[in-house]
């Protein structure tokens, strides 16, 4: 008995660019470093990262390059036509990227892993595995964790 690879679609909340990724995530969970924060206007971005040929777009993203917490680059792609935030990393570029759960067609199927999954993990303001799985804040930040964020 063979079974189908697991494929989950999304996109952007008019359509215009789309995605599909095949097989498993190399990593989810919820980001909560300053960046992202700001990036999505909510407490968090929930993600799920991916091989590069693993994903397929369709449509028109616009890329927006920010300076990530540790220095490098923080790539974020949103539809050019409603701007929608969809997904993170650099387009051709990047080995792996960065699915944001907000866009998803169908959540439920992604929320319940299989037993091949990786954990999931939470980022944020210390976390030093954020690098390995969010490729749209690619942060390593050393602050102090009793800080209030206000």
């Amino acid at each position: 008995m063979s079974s189908e690879p697991k494929r989950i679609a999304g996109g952007c909340l008019c359509g215009a660019l789309r995605y599909e990724a095949v097989g498993e995530p190399i990593g989810s969970g919820h980001c909560y470093c300053a960046d992202c924060r700001r990036a999505s206007g909510s407490g968090f971005i929930p993600f799920m990262g991916f091989k590069a040929e693993a994903v397929r777009f369709t449509g028109e993203a616009r890329e927006f390059r920010s300076k990530a917490a540790n220095g490098g680059d923080a790539v974020r792609n949103r539809c050019a036509q409603c701007m929608s935030l969809v997904f993170g990393g650099e387009v051709g570029k990047t080995d792996s990227y960065t699915l944001y759960a907000g866009s998803l067609d169908d959540p439920r199927p992604s929320i319940r892993p299989s037993p091949s999954s990786p954990p999931a993990v939470r980022l944020g303001r210390s976390s030093r595995r954020a690098s390995r799985f969010s490729t749209a804040c690619r942060h390593k930040v050393k602050e102090n964790p009793n800080r209030v964020l206000r």
